[in-house]
């Protein structure tokens, strides 16, 4: 067995995710546990930015048809047989101002939604997804399990 290496390219492009202290930090520590969960091993790389609305709903447009900003956007890496370095898992968007005013609404800490919908999108990366009810419970399982492992209570508790 071999131990968990993840490189993670981080670009913070707008939105004020300053607020949340050492966001780095926060996301490195998001994404690995939703790794660990998946059981996934050795060396990988993901990418994530953090950006605003404005952004992300371009992206959404470009990608999905959808011209509308978003919380969280993945698209996993295609497999890259061969390639040197770590294995790619793919790339996250989260917009700032769609999960301050989802945080706010539910009365959670941004820090707390952040991390969960960073896990949230690593798992995409992965090959989850919650297209039917039986997935969206593994996946939400997954990512509660994430979420302990941060220190951050279960997403999803208190939801039908």
């Amino acid at each position: 067995m071999s131990a968990l290496d993840l490189t993670l390219d981080l670009t913070l492009e707008a939105g004020s995710w300053e607020t949340l202290g050492d966001v780095e930090a926060l996301c490195a520590r998001a994404a690995e546990a939703a790794l660990v969960v998946a059981g996934v091993e050795g060396l990988v790389s993901l990418e994530l930015l953090l950006t605003d609305d404005e952004a992300i709903r371009d992206i959404n447009l470009e990608w999905r048809g959808q011209d509308k900003p978003t919380n969280v956007l993945s698209f996993p890496a295609a497999p890259a047989p061969g390639f040197p370095g770590p294995r790619p898992l793919g790339d996250v968007v989260l917009a700032y101002e769609t999960l301050a005013r989802e945080a706010q609404d539910a009365g959670k800490p941004l820090s707390d939604h952040a991390a969960h919908l960073l896990a949230h999108g690593v798992l995409h990366c992965l090959g989850y997804d919650h297209d039917t009810d039986a997935a969206a419970e593994e996946m939400e399982a997954l990512e509660t399990k994430a979420m302990a492992l941060v220190g951050v209570s279960d997403p999803y508790a208190g939801e039908p």
